[in-house]
């Protein structure tokens, strides 16, 4: 409007180029304005300082489905994995002692395992976001037919297209590539050991860490199916139970079938083996990969009866924390069907005198001029251990003549503890030459053997061990029944010399790790019923209360000077009496190397001690 107010103001013998002319000259006259009202507003380089630049971190831009691009783009989906082998074995060292090449096989199985899970939930997204790309690829391609049916639209020709058939082509044209994904199969555990050294703990231990569903099932209630017991697809039922019936965390499960080695077959059947062999035939396709049907039974009535787990209302615990939360868990009589193909089994069991087996086996080319002979197996293969079971490993003793035997056929083994890290002697465990042979020997098919490849044999506990299961682990026992005792505001405390007492006793008992509760048990028994709710502050367990001699030491409150000063007087003559049995030990090591020329400064002064 203004241009035309302008233009009837413009003389008559103006041309119409003049009048081009002058639209053009203002055209250009308020861009030159906007540039430069612009360029007030962004400053120059110059302007800008370091200092706003300084750790602002990278932005950009992610899309899915699309390529990455950059040099990232050709890198793989996968990294540096969050749990190694390693990290494994550091977290079961917090919670169990010794066992290191058990720790080690158990470890690196279970790891393959969780990466065997990593990897089937990565291809199932991958699967889902391709089906999920094709299906809108889909959906895109049917909108672009429907647009010919608008009012209005071009009717465009459709020629329809002969299918071509292939019923009539060559075989040897027919494309047989499998671009299937390449299958990642698992390697069930079998860990071979005495009873109480940790074989439950330790399959416990880590699938907490992996927070994976877990289930332990004993083998010695299961019978074949129709017979009056447990049918083998009970351990798929409680792993589902444990999962909360999700089907999916469940085929991704651990299952323990413990007690594994009383399903042997009898060696003398005078009927139908429905509880040895006729269980593991039902196991073979449940370990293999199979679908189990698992029905869900229906919850009862909580207000009909009451819980299991719940207390009467004129209880003192009616009210406590020992009430369940959810009443009525559980499904309600739903038929679920679980696949066991990715789900890990492992196998537990004490083998009772398998050992004796291997040995006889790898003694029989020990026959013959210059080849050591196997002594008969005795008792006293543990110092101070008269009752100790013959179904424990034996200790390597250097010069026995057993000691070339063992080195010859045991397996090579690099320990993952630090060289000189503890005085520890080596035992030798014979489990650890278990081969197929052995076990079917011993009464299982092949056909379960062979689906069990790995295998791990953990040894006896020692004496040492022991003190430390005692007091080492984060839940050691010490450290549970110190915090028993001080949630009624008493101190416990056990002096150095009680608490190898303690292992001593626990050693004797030939129970494993599990001997250690019973004998804490019977020390504390009375402390636990007599202190909580009186004037006790303070309860002492000296050595002679762990020798049963005396009962433990009450103190109230205000004796607390007298109550440490007891603890440092018999820390004092612990620490003089193992000064002595060191140098005692010592002056003996000496004196029989001294017989045997081992300290002779030369050849002269050893044949010397050695003639004389």
């Amino acid at each position: 409007m203004l241009w035309q107010h302008f233009q009837r103001r413009l003389p008559a013998t103006w041309a119409r180029r003049d009048i081009v002319r002058c639209q053009l000259s203002q055209s250009y006259n308020w861009s030159t304005r906007q540039l430069s009202s612009s360029s007030t507003t962004f400053p120059t380089l110059s302007q800008f300082n370091r200092s706003e630049f300084t750790s602002q971190p990278f932005t950009g831009s992610y899309e899915t489905g699309v390529p990455t691009p950059g040099p990232l783009g050709s890198t793989p989906a996968f990294g540096a994995p969050r749990i190694t082998p390693k990290v494994l074995k550091q977290y079961l060292d917090q919670y169990v002692v010794g066992q290191d090449r058990a720790k080690k096989v158990l470890s690196v199985a279970v790891y393959n395992h969780y990466q065997r899970v990593q990897e089937l939930v990565r291809r199932e997204e991958e699967a889902a976001e391709a089906l999920a790309k094709r299906q809108r690829r889909e959906a895109l391609e049917i909108h672009s037919l429907d647009a010919d049916n608008i009012t209005g639209a071009q009717k465009t020709a459709s020629i329809p297209q002969t299918p071509k058939s292939r019923s009539n082509a060559p075989l040897e044209q027919a494309d047989f590539a499998d671009a299937s994904p390449l299958h990642l199969e698992k390697s069930n555990v079998l860990l071979l050991g005495p009873s109480g050294v940790g074989k439950t703990l330790m399959a416990k231990t880590l699938a907490r860490v992996l927070s994976v569903p877990f289930s332990i099932s004993d083998c010695t209630v299961f019978t074949q199916a129709g017979y009056i017991g447990e049918d083998a697809e009970v351990c798929v039922h409680r792993l589902l139970a444990a999962a909360d019936y999700n089907v999916e965390q469940a085929e991704r499960g651990i299952i323990v079938l413990d007690e594994v080695d009383k399903i042997a077959a009898a060696k003398v059947s005078h009927g139908k083996d429905v509880g040895g062999e006729g269980v593991q035939q039902a196991l073979l396709k449940i370990i293999e990969g199979t679908t189990v049907q698992v029905q869900a039974k229906p919850e009862k009535n909580p207000r009909a009866t009451s819980a299991p787990n719940s207390f009467p209302s004129n209880s003192p615990l009616g009210n406590g924390p020992f009430q369940p939360n959810n009443p009525n868990p559980g499904a309600k009589g739903e038929v679920y069907n679980v696949r066991t193909d990715n789900i890990l089994f492992v196998f537990s069991g004490a083998f009772v005198g398998l050992h004796k087996a291997i040995m006889d086996r790898i003694s029989r080319g020990s026959i013959g001029f210059g080849q050591p002979v196997r002594p008969a197996s005795n008792t006293s293969d543990f110092p101070g251990s008269p009752n100790i079971s013959t179904n424990q490993p034996r200790p390597i003793l250097p010069g026995s003549e057993e000691e070339a035997l063992y080195k010859k056929h045991l397996p090579f083994f690099s320990s993952a503890s630090p060289a000189g890290s503890g005085a520890e002697p080596t035992y030798f465990n014979a489990l650890d030459l278990l081969t197929p042979s052995d076990l079917q020997s011993y009464g299982f098919i092949p056909e379960l053997i062979g689906r069990i490849p790995v295998t791990a044999a953990l040894s006896a506990l020692s004496q040492p061990l022991l003190m430390r299961i005692l007091t080492e682990p984060r839940n050691s026992l010490l450290a549970q029944y110190t915090t028993l005792f001080s949630i009624s505001g008493i101190e416990l405390r056990f002096t150095t010399a009680a608490l190898h007492k303690v292992a001593g006793n626990a050693f004797t008992m030939g129970t494993g790790a599990r001997a250690l509760r019973t004998e804490m048990e019977i020390i504390l028994s009375d402390a636990m019923f007599e202190t909580p709710g009186s004037s006790v502050k303070f309860v002492l367990v000296t050595q002679a209360v762990a020798e049963r001699k005396e009962q433990p030491i009450y103190l109230a409150r205000g004796q607390g000077g007298r109550f440490h000063a007891m603890i440092s007087a018999e820390e004092s003559q612990w620490e003089a009496r193992t000064r002595g049995e060191k140098k005692d030990q010592d002056q003996k090591t000496k004196t029989q190397d001294d017989a045997d020329g081992s300290n002779a400064s030369n050849f002269q002064e050893y044949q010397n001690r050695a003639t004389g």
